[in-house]
């Protein structure tokens, strides 16, 4: 009788503890289960999140506000539109999107884009070739069979393009406004990784990922505004009489002022406008580094800048061979460096500060012209 209650005393223990194990298991399950991991934005301004139970509610500009849920049955806030997350397949229209889905692992997620100009991606290309991507045409001018074709359960869209989403809205699919290219802050930009990262069911890797981009930025940045000179710098070129010059606010004039120089530029304007000749050699004549990007046909050279307009002679940063360059024919530029301000800054600083980075470091997108 003593033996039987020994053992029944044992077997009550072993269920116990196993009851433990299990429910500790669970808890560590639900832990790593990406769909509970608190979304916190801490730089971009165009999204916003609030979590409850069962419900995530994501308001992205002012107009538009989502619902994301796991299941069907949920009852969703007035105004807002439900989707089922983590949605399987999608469609993206720019390439500042299309960066989000590389740098978090998720081309399978994406089943159409626009097109493939300046794309360097293998692994897209390949899937475009394949078929397991679709081109759908360019804004405006989409083919609304391809898009269907694609079966998305989403369509991520760029409010500032020519549009032409209304033939795409009869179709009954949600769009989905990804204002990544109005933020005005670099990190801000990048963060956007994580409004995607909640639509696919990775919330963990797009905060991982991202705390690894906000660190190295954060720090290259604290060392720049210690450095003891900060150079000048102006950028673009001539194209059809005009001069595009960015505004003060503008994401690039922030990424050179974090990278220790001073913009050209101190006004308000963030888009910037399109100044004659004169106008911006008044400006930028005497600036010590001029930056630019082009998709130059073959290799861009001083001479090239002075055959495109004889009067570039003239400012100092030509003269002095001053000239931070990069191709977009020659590297993935708007492709990937979107997710990567980072590294873009490391470029900016490598060339205005040297002595702050390692003597063999090599640029990813900009050097100076040789």
């Amino acid at each position: 009788m003593k033996k039987t209650a020994f053992l029944l005393v044992i077997a009550v223990v072993l269920c116990a503890c196993s009851g433990k194990n299990s429910q500790s298991q669970a808890s560590a399950d639900t832990a790593s289960n990406d769909s509970i991991v608190t979304i916190d934005v801490k730089y971009a301004t165009g999204f916003s999140v609030r979590d409850s139970a069962d419900i995530r509610l994501v308001d992205v500009g002012k107009h538009d506000h989502f619902a994301l849920v796991q299941s069907d049955d949920v009852s969703v806030p007035n105004g807002y539109t439900k989707i089922r997350v983590p949605i399987k397949n999608t469609i993206c229209m720019t390439a500042l999107q299309l960066s989000n889905f590389t740098i978090l692992d998720a081309h399978d997620v994406v089943k159409g884009i626009t097109g493939t100009k300046n794309l360097f991606n293998k692994d897209i290309l390949a899937r475009v070739k394949d078929g397991r991507i679709v081109k759908i045409g360019m804004e405006g001018n989409f083919d609304t069979e391809l898009v269907l074709a694609a079966n998305p359960d989403v369509i991520f869209i760029s409010p500032s393009k020519r549009g032409g989403y209304d033939a795409i809205k009869e179709t009954g699919i949600t769009l989905v406004p990804h204002l990544g290219y109005q933020e005005l802050d670099p990190l801000g930009q990048a963060e956007w990784i994580k409004f995607v990262g909640m639509f696919i069911g990775k919330e963990r890797v797009a905060n991982e990922v991202f705390a690894g981009i906000e660190s190295r930025y954060s720090d290259l940045k604290e060392k720049a505004s210690k450095a003891e000179t900060h150079p000048t710098v102006f950028s673009g070129e001539m194209h059809y009489g005009n001069w595009h010059a960015v505004g003060g606010k503008n994401y690039l004039a922030q990424i050179f002022r974090d990278a220790g120089a001073d913009y050209v530029i101190n006004d308000e304007e963030t888009a910037g406008e399109d100044l004659e000749f004169e106008k911006m050699y008044a400006l930028a004549a005497k600036a010590d580094y001029w930056r630019i990007l082009n998709s130059f046909p073959g290799e861009f050279t001083y001479e090239a800048l002075k055959a495109s307009e004889p009067r570039n002679e003239l400012f100092k940063a030509y003269k002095e061979k001053k000239v931070i360059y990069c191709n977009m024919k020659q590297q993935a530029y708007y492709e990937i460096s979107p997710v990567q301000p980072d590294v873009l800054l490391k470029d900016f600083v490598a060339i205005f500060h040297p002595e702050l980075v390692e003597p063999d470091y090599q640029p990813t997108y900009y050097r100076l012209l040789k």
